[in-house]
């Protein structure tokens, strides 16, 4: 990932946040004949290692988790908030109007070594946690219990577990954090107004505006 300086995060609580907050990540694969992407939901577990440990699953009638399994080297990408910048926001256009539009935007990205999990165990627990962590605010949540075992038993048998030792873990905070100070409050109000309030926080907080 082209990272300059000013857009790294390296804090790896906030890193571990932003994927517990955006599990839905495209996981690369790519050997020297093929390359596969698919998005899917992971669950991270922070302490699983000393930079975490993501789960996942896919359709056994997936090829990828065959791809992994013969070696294949893995990349997840996780996607948050984004933002069109119009230069018209700035200050700076004003003064000398040598400004140009952008894209802000938040992503990390894990590296990592992939361990195939084709055990009904295995499986069981992570989609069982994978349920819990997105149920856990409904009123009445839903559990893997809720249904018949003998169904449980048969879409089991129908998805392939995937396990990451993450090994490297990088975050790109690009929230024009490259702009003046009058420049940012100029992107906070201009995304304000549009709605984008998550990524106008952003620019606030990274921007100290």
């Amino acid at each position: 990932m082209y990272q300059p300086a000013h857009f790294v995060e390296q804090d790896l609580p906030t890193l571990h946040a932003f994927i517990s907050a955006h599990p839905l990540g495209l996981l690369i694969s790519a050997d020297a004949e093929d390359l596969q992407a698919n998005s899917i939901p992971f669950l991270l577990d922070a302490s699983g290692t000393e930079k975490g440990v993501l789960r996942a699953h896919v359709a056994r009638a997936n090829p990828q988790w065959r791809h992994l399994q013969q070696g294949a080297s893995a990349l997840v990408v996780f996607q948050g908030a984004d933002a069109y910048v119009s230069p018209s926001w700035y200050q700076s256009k004003q003064e000398h109007g040598k400004v140009v539009p952008t894209w802000n935007y938040i992503s990390v990205q894990v590296r990592g070594k992939v361990q195939v999990m084709d055990d009904p165990d295995w499986l069981h627990s992570h989609v069982s946690a994978l349920t819990g962590q997105h149920e856990q605010k409904r009123d009445v949540p839903w559990a893997v219990t809720d249904a018949p075992a003998g169904f449980i038993d048969m879409q089991k048998r129908a998805i392939v577990g995937i396990e990451m030792l993450i090994e490297e873990i990088s975050g790109k905070w690009k929230v024009s954090q490259n702009r003046p100070v009058p420049d940012r409050a100029g992107v906070v109000a201009g995304l304000s107004a549009g709605g984008h309030d998550e990524m106008a926080d952003h620019v606030r907080r990274y921007g100290k505006v």
